[in-house]
């Protein structure tokens, strides 16, 4: 018997990245807002997934609002949440030295945890950490090299910005591997953490399932381990010519932005 080949009529919900897929920094990216009106439309429960720890999710909402995209913070889910979560429900640690942005350390002390600025810590996390400095760094290297158990909420290298590409969480893991040998257990994008995470909430199986986003090596990689249905955009960090090169990661659907995946969508 010949396998059914998934189209886009079969997709049932959709998971859909945000930085460079929705938007770039303050900038909204042509016809997002219209994208999302028209699964709200269409009834296809959906979620916005990103792999940027350095914001809340109700601060990502009232950014989308500010571009014209409407938003609850339950329909949010960052690696920083997921990453907390994930220490909860699977690990003993409580007491953790975070690296991480203001907003981040809010949201794991929150969530019930104690941040080890100093003395002994059950376990090392690392975020996107916009407020990076020499000695946290250093006490970072220190305890990962001394055993402690080690975790990050995304592997990305780079953050895209109005500005450029910026240093991300990817860039400060080489950096502590460097120095100790170590690389943390990742639960951001593209690993099957976030991705059950992401499956719970939009309540279908993966493979009625796709993932929107700009990146090969976290979005696409993500939907080719997982079986989602993987659609690439060109409005962030993958190039056409990118994606024309790439052996090792095939995504299902090609378009040049959102915007013409909503006229795909309006011709089912």
């Amino acid at each position: 018997m010949t396998e059914h080949k998934r189209t886009l009529a079969d997709i049932k919900a959709f998971i859909t990245d945000m930085d460079g897929t929705l938007y770039v920094s303050d900038r909204v990216i042509p016809g997002a807002p219209e994208f999302i009106s028209l699964l709200r439309e269409r009834g296809y429960p959906f979620l916005f997934l990103t792999n940027n720890s350095s914001a809340r999710a109700v601060t990502y909402r009232d950014r989308l609002r500010r571009l014209g995209i409407p938003a609850e913070s339950e329909e949010i889910l960052t690696s920083g949440a997921a990453t907390a979560q994930y220490l909860l429900t699977e690990t003993p640690h409580r007491r953790v030295f975070l690296m991480g942005t203001p907003a981040l350390r809010e949201e794991f002390i929150e969530a019930g945890f104690a941040l080890a600025d100093l003395g002994a810590a059950d376990a090392v996390v690392l975020g996107f950490d916009k407020t990076l400095t020499y000695e946290r760094l250093k006490r970072a290297c220190l305890l990962v090299a001394d055993g402690a158990p080690y975790y990050a909420t995304h592997p990305d290298f780079t953050c895209i910005t109005d500005e450029g590409l910026i240093p991300d969480t990817g860039s400060f893991i080489e950096a502590i591997k460097s120095v100790t040998g170590r690389v943390p257990h990742v639960i951001g994008k593209p690993q099957a953490e976030i991705v059950n995470a992401a499956l719970a909430k939009v309540g279908h199986r993966a493979e009625a399932t796709a993932m929107v986003g700009d990146q090969l090596d976290t979005d696409m990689t993500m939907a080719n381990r997982s079986g989602l249905y993987g659609i690439l955009v060109f409005t962030g960090e993958t190039s056409k010519r990118d994606a024309a090169k790439s052996r090792m990661v095939t995504p299902n659907l090609l378009c040049s932005s959102v915007a013409r995946l909503t006229e795909r969508l309006q011709a089912l």
